[in-house]
This record gives C-alpha cells, sequence and structure tokens, in this order.
C-alpha cells in the first residue's frame, strides 16, 4: 500500500522515539513510540486500527469526522478510524501504540464473498477508546512478526488478515451483516484436493487464495471448513508438510541445509533453523547429525 495524493500523514512538531514498519498484502503494520505532541492523518483506501501498547496510560485528545473523545488510553485499549475519514489527535505524555492499515477495496471484496449485503456500501464505524480481544490478538501477532522480521509466511498473514477484515465486518460495519456459515467441514474428495496443491508447491510461496480457488469458495469459509477437519489452520499444515520435507531430505541427501531451506519453501537458512527448532525441538544440523 502505497500513499497518494488524496492520502496523507502529517505530523505536527513530532519526531518519533522509535518507528518500525512492515507492509504485506492488503496490510500494513507500524510501530510507533512518540514523545508529546499532535497529528493529522487521513488514508483514503485503508482503514486503520490503533492498539495502545504504552505501559502507563496516556492521556488522548481526537477528532475523528467530526466526533471527538477525550480521555485516558491504557495499553490494549484500540480506536478505528474509517477509510477517508480525517483524524487529529494530540497526547500529552510520551505515547507507544501499534497502528494497522488494511486496504478498504480487500474489506469490500471479503464483504462480497461472506455477506448478503452490497459490498459497496459497506461503511466502518469510527471507534474511540474500545477494547477488542481479537484485534489485540491479531495486532500482537503482526507485531511479533514484525519483530521477527517477517518470518512468518504469506499464508499466515493472508489468514489473519482475513480474520481480521471479517471481523471488522461482523463488528464495525454499519448495517449488522449476515455472514453466512457452512458446518461440517470439508469432505475427504475436497481435503484430498488442498493436500495435493499443498504437496506439489511447497518450495513455492502458497497463498490462501491459490487454497481456496483450489475448490472455489472464499477464503474465509475455506480457513473455517479446513480447521474444522484438520484441527489446525492452513497455514499451520503447511509449515508441517515442510518441515517434514525437509526432515526427509536432510535425511536422504547430501543437499545443504540452505538448498534444502529454498527446497522446501523458506527464504533462507535462518528461517528454516527457527521454524524447524519449534517443530522438531532441535536445529537442522543436529537433525540431520542424530
Amino acid at each position: 500500500m502505497t500513499q497518494n495524493a488524496n492520502q496523507h500523514h502529517q505530523s505536527i512538531g513530532l519526531f518519533p522515539l522509535s518507528h518500525h514498519s512492515q507492509s504485506w498484502e492488503n496490510i500494513r503494520v507500524e510501530q510507533f513510540h512518540h514523545a508529546a505532541g499532535e497529528a493529522n492523518c487521513c488514508f483514503k483506501d485503508e482503514h486503520t486500527i490503533c492498539l495502545s501498547l504504552s505501559s502507563r496510560p496516556v492521556r488522548l485528545m481526537q477528532i475523528q469526522g467530526g466526533k471527538a473523545y477525550s480521555g485516558l488510553y491504557s495499553k490494549g485499549d484500540i480506536s478505528v478510524t474509517p477509510a477517508d475519514v480525517p483524524l487529529f489527535a494530540r497526547w500529552d505524555s510520551e505515547d507507544h501504540y501499534l497502528q494497522i492499515q488494511i486496504a478498504s477495496q480487500f474489506l469490500r471484496d471479503v464483504a462480497g464473498e461472506t455477506i448478503d449485503k452490497n459490498p459497496d456500501q459497506l461503511e466502518l464505524l469510527t471507534e474511540f477508546r474500545t477494547r477488542d480481544s481479537e484485534i489485540e490478538a491479531i495486532g500482537r501477532l503482526l507485531l511479533t512478526d514484525m519483530q521477527q522480521k517477517n518470518v512468518g509466511s504469506s499464508l499466515y498473514i493472508q489468514s489473519l488478515t482475513n480474520v481480521l477484515a471479517v471481523h471488522l465486518i461482523r463488528n464495525y460495519s454499519t448495517n449488522e451483516p449476515h455472514i453466512s456459515s457452512y458446518g461440517g467441514g470439508l469432505s475427504e474428495r475436497q481435503l484430498l484436493k488442498v493436500f495435493d496443491y499443498i504437496h506439489a508447491h511447497l518450495n513455492q510461496e502458497v497463498k490462501l487464495a491459490d487454497l481456496s480457488n483450489v475448490l472455489n469458495m472464499s477464503q474465509f469459509h475455506f480457513s473455517h471448513l479446513f480447521k474444522q477437519s484438520m484441527g489446525i489452520a492452513p497455514y499451520q499444515y503447511l509449515l508441517q508438510q515442510r518441515i517434514e520435507r525437509a526432515k526427509q531430505l536432510l535425511k536422504c541427501t547430501d543437499q545443504s541445509i540452505v538448498e534444502i531451506a529454498f527446497c522446501c519453501g523458506f527464504n533462507s537458512h535462518s528461517h528454516l533453523s527457527k521454524q524447524f527448532r519449534q517443530v522438531v525441538g532441535m536445529t537442522p544440523k543436529a537433525y540431520r547429525e542424530s
């Protein structure tokens, strides 16, 4: 997601003490640590969620689209700013927060797959200081992945983005949409088709859209039904299968660990080693020697 002429973020006397960011498809995460200050921002094509990470409560004055709020934000409190809604904020002490931007077109696409209303009429509500355990959990998972320099798979991030989109549609839209649900999980035939696709593409980037397209269903419903059937999310199954292939190659070939990492869809030796150690309990080198 890139800024354009209709999308801006202006700061007044504002110099971050620290700032980290990471962008993926349809979502951007930024961690800010600011001294006391104030700022104006407006994002035309993204909905924005701010999650407080401050160890001490921070007094904030906010104006969003003509609505105003003044009060303390504590760790875990969130605010939601819909796309194209100007926001002014002023805080009187050091602030630390996570900003999540999710593409408004992506939200409309998800709505088109999951709700029984015209997705072009989808509007999100402005929210000031509120609590939402699901958004907080997703935010912390995205923050962890950003801090670990993007070691999570694309499928993992896309799964989180999809869950966040559906949660926003369900809980923060102007109309309460009816989201269709399907029970019973995937059939054995459907699972086999998905397994075949994953196994044929272990050395490549596997996207949630790729897997859902195999069964011609929405990404949200595919993820839900796959987990019903398998007890784990698609990205967890993909990781399991990549680790299993790595174990086979470590035992049965003389390929270097770097070559094995790329053969199994990992982006580096260290990426394989980290995930391998978490799943198997030892490094790839130790496993080969054992």
